[in-house]
């Protein structure tokens, strides 16, 4: 029997043209959905600082206990129907170093850094506001205005 050389020999593959195409949408839905969830819930949106007078924090959840607080920040704004209503920040602890130096003050004026994200995520906190530091405390009849 007659051996062909090699360069005439036809490879055999054992993926079809239809298992190649599905293992590449397959990994490019894979790779775009990594950049969403990386977009969405880790890349920060913004950051900046609040001050107000620390109402209260909290250790919350189900399966993920996180950390949380509330701000009452200076000034009002109109509440619907007239009146005047609070500025509230509602956010969530990065630490429990912070969320424990936040509890042992309760009632202080603060000025905490926060960072903004576009999504929560459980084990992160309820909110989309994560307090990263306190950058000042004062008693709260102590203003700067």
């Amino acid at each position: 029997m007659e051996t062909l050389p090699v360069e005439n020999q036809k490879k055999t593959n054992n993926r079809s043209g239809c298992g190649r195409y599905l293992l590449r949408v397959l990994l490019a839905v894979i790779v775009l959905g990594g950049a969403y969830m990386y977009w969405h819930y880790y890349n920060v949106f913004g950051d900046g600082v609040k001050s107000g007078i620390l109402k209260n924090v909290v250790r919350k959840g189900q399966v993920f206990k996180t950390f949380e607080g509330e701000l009452i920040q200076a000034g009002i704004k109109g509440a619907v129907g007239g009146g005047a209503q609070s500025n509230n920040f509602v956010f969530s602890i990065e630490s429990k170093r912070i969320y424990d130096s936040l509890a042992m003050h309760s009632g202080k004026r603060f000025d905490l850094h926060y960072k903004e994200y576009r999504g929560a995520l459980p084990w992160r906190g309820n909110t989309v506001y994560v307090v990263d530091s306190i950058l000042s405390m004062t008693d709260a009849g102590a203003s700067a205005y």
